[in-house]
C-alpha cells in the first residue's frame, strides 16, 4: 500500500536538504519539535494540514507546491503498482523534483 504521509516525508525532506538546512533549523522556524518533524519526515506521523502549512512555510515554498510533488509522485506510483506483472516486486526511487523512477524485480 502506498502511504501518503510517506510520499509527503520524502517531498518535505528533498526540499529541506536541497537547501541546505538543517532539521534544527526548520523545526525551530516552523516552531515545532525537531523529533515531530523528523517523524513527519520519515512518514512516521500525519501532519495537520496547520503544521504542514508552517512546514512549508519555514522552507519558503507554497504548500500548493508540495502538494501537487507529492500528487504526481503518488499516481506515478500507483500506476506502477497496477502495472506490476503478479510476483514481481516494483522498486520505486523518486530523484526530486524528477519523476519515480521504476525497476521491476522478479520475486
Amino acid at each position: 500500500m502506498i502511504l501518503l504521509r510517506r510520499l509527503l516525508g520524502d517531498v518535505l525532506r528533498e526540499r529541506r536538504r536541497d537547501q541546505g538546512r538543517t532539521l534544527r533549523e526548520v523545526s525551530s522556524s516552523a516552531r515545532v519539535s525537531l523529533g515531530y518533524l523528523s517523524e513527519v519526515e520519515r512518514g512516521q506521523k500525519e501532519a495537520s494540514s496547520e503544521l504542514l502549512g508552517s512546514i512549508c512555510e519555514a522552507l519558503d515554498v507554497p504548500l500548493s507546491e508540495v502538494l501537487r510533488e507529492v500528487s504526481d509522485n503518488l499516481a506515478l506510483a500507483e500506476s506502477v503498482t497496477e502495472a506490476v506483472p503478479a510476483g514481481a516486486v516494483p522498486i520505486v526511487a523518486s530523484v526530486p523534483p524528477g519523476p519515480l523512477h521504476v525497476t521491476n524485480v522478479a520475486a
